[in-house]
């Protein structure tokens, strides 16, 4: 019995995520991507995981920064979760979608308003598949009140 991508994705699709904006500094610049496969690996040290598909233009972007926030996004941040997901060549046009940022003393990018926002340093990127598993130290933590965004059967929720 094969294994059927449309399948698989319809079963995962049955698993509710969070939906979180994974933000770079490059050259000044606010790189992002909307990213769901993000978790918890370990409390010490404190690390997580955010997997990202080779061919995203992020995926580069953090392998030679080696430094990036996680943004996990309110509920009423839906159209910065379907901006960042987009295929834009530049982000110029994060504002429209309601995106504004804010700077770590390293330069990480910050979204504001966000419910939770993670700062992180490279630990390991390991190869899996058509993406890449980055593992990385959170340095840094904040969590805000409010109601999560949330993805589940190809919707949000």
């Amino acid at each position: 019995m094969g294994l059927n991508a449309n399948d698989f994705r319809k079963a995962m699709g049955s698993f509710a995520t969070g939906v979180t904006v994974i933000t770079v500094d490059q050259e000044g610049e606010v790189h992002g991507m909307t990213a769901n496969a993000f978790t918890a690996v370990s409390l010490d040290p404190v690390l997580v995981l955010v997997c990202v598909d080779h061919q995203a233009r992020t995926h580069a972007h953090l392998q030679a920064r080696k430094r990036f926030g996680v943004n996990v996004l309110r509920r009423d941040q839906q159209a910065i979760s379907e901006y960042y997901a987009g295929p834009a060549e530049t982000h110029q046009h994060a504002e429209a979608a309601g995106a504004r940022f804010d700077r770590t003393a390293q330069g990480t990018p910050v979204l504001q308003g966000a419910l939770a926002y993670l700062e992180c340093r490279l630990h390991s990127a390991q190869p899996a598949g058509d993406h890449t598993i980055f593992i990385a130290e959170v340095e840094h933590v904040e969590a805000r009140g409010g109601e999560p965004l949330l993805y589940f059967r190809s919707q949000y929720r």
